[in-house]
């Protein structure tokens, strides 16, 4: 099974480094030096890591063949993919890989079906349950432990304790106005 790994960002430097958006809980794992990593695009791969150091809190990577900033430039927006086997586990029993999520039935805790994660969308401050409804429209769940309180992948569900106005059009407004005045 395939699993991206990282997004390949601008040069960096004049030696070929590239910077790179991490995603993967182990990077030290699937980003060490002679990993051997797909792309996508498929043409700009496969890519093997030569070196790999974090600067001013940025992983940046070196990849064998690739000597210069133009050549790296050339890599930008690439993603990086490593083989993984299907049955292994994040380290962390609070962790799930993107495959395991995906086709989650999405249930409130009094059990009302919201519908079916379609995709993980992995932003710099969290990342985002897609859920398709029943009736084809699509709702934006923040993947918070406040918010998704439990995942059972045995029963294939994530139970969701949504604030008002997530996933309905009942939202609570609060004013700091009395309503004595206007």
């Amino acid at each position: 099974m395939q699993l991206v790994v990282a997004r390949i960002g601008r040069a960096h430097g004049i030696k070929g480094e590239v910077t790179v958006e991490v995603r993967t809980d182990e990077p030290e794992l699937r980003l060490a030096p002679g990993a051997v990593l797909a792309t996508d695009p498929a043409s700009a791969g496969p890519l093997t890591i030569e070196t790999g150091r974090v600067h001013s809190g940025r992983l940046l990577l070196r990849f064998e063949g690739v000597g210069d900033r133009t050549a790296a430039e050339a890599l930008r927006n690439t993603l990086l993919i490593a083989e993984i086997d299907p049955d292994e586990l994040p380290e962390d029993e609070d962790e799930y890989y993107d495959h395991q999520l995906i086709d989650l039935d999405v249930v409130t805790k009094d059990g009302t079906q919201v519908g079916r994660i379609t995709e993980i969308s992995h932003l710099p401050s969290q990342d985002l349950f897609v859920v398709e409804r029943p009736d084809g429209s699509e709702v934006l769940v923040p993947f918070v432990e406040e918010i998704v309180t439990d995942i059972d992948l045995r029963e294939q569900r994530a139970v969701v304790d949504p604030p008002p106005g997530l996933i309905d059009d009942r939202a609570e407004i609060a004013s700091a106005r009395d309503e004595d005045e206007v």
